[in-house]
């Protein structure tokens, strides 16, 4: 009996999302499954590609990155997700890509101001980029310190996980993480389009200033506060 086939069949449905939602080509991301109660996780393997996935292809380590389950390696970014899974307790999913228009806002090193209403809809504020990882961070633990320096930006710049629920990285890419695998991976195609919206609109005016504080307010409170209105009860 497979004890984690669960979370490997949650964490294979997730990963088959990348290409679906031209998120990636070739094998170019990753998304976790974490069960908070066994501290552990399932994940994609590192470079295999997504029509070659299968459930019982995942593997399954614990938040030290120690492989529990599993007869390939685990994705080369794994400590990353370790970091945040320990860092940030209300997510159970991350997804990370290099999917074109996010990858464009972390190579210029630019977090993502709220520039419309589809952005507020699904973050309360600017997207945070972090900086540049220093040479000596690259030579210890390159993967862990890239966890690390996105836990460092979201306690610096004061940003809650659980509001922003994405990250650009800067030089590397997004990474992004919900209440579940699914939800991770539909926040990474949330960044996606808003990067390319953001893009878009600076092509048209280069000057173009965030939303106003009520506007966003407004956006986000309808979804995701108390007294919220959008879709169904």
């Amino acid at each position: 009996m497979d004890v984690y086939k669960t979370l490997r069949e949650e964490a294979f449905e997730a990963n088959r999302e990348i290409p679906a939602r031209n998120l990636a080509i070739y094998t170019w991301g990753n998304v976790s499954a974490f069960d908070a109660a066994k501290g552990i996780f399932a994940i994609k393997p590192s470079g295999v590609a997504y029509d070659d996935l299968t459930p019982e292809a995942m593997v399954v380590v614990d938040l030290e990155a120690n492989v529990i389950d599993g007869k390939l390696n685990p994705s080369s970014d794994t400590k990353t997700h370790c970091v945040l899974y320990r860092e940030f307790p209300s997510i159970a999913g991350i997804t990370h890509t290099h999917s074109p228009y996010a990858v464009a806002w972390a190579q210029a090193g630019k977090s993502l101001p709220v520039y419309g209403a589809t952005h507020a809809d699904h973050g309360a504020g600017s997207i945070p980029c972090t900086g540049f990882m220093r040479p000596e961070a690259v030579r210890n633990d390159y993967e862990h310190e890239t966890g690390k320096l996105i836990v460092e930006t979201f306690r610096k710049e004061a940003v809650d996980p659980a509001h922003i629920q994405m990250v650009l990285v800067a030089g590397h890419g997004p990474f992004t993480w919900g209440k579940s695998a699914s939800q991770s991976v539909y926040h990474a195609a949330v960044l996606e389009e808003i990067c390319k919206m953001a893009l878009l609109t600076l092509t048209l005016n280069a000057e173009a200033e965030s939303l106003p504080e009520h506007i966003i307010r407004k956006h986000w409170e309808r979804k995701h506060g108390p007294a919220a209105y959008y879709g169904q009860k």
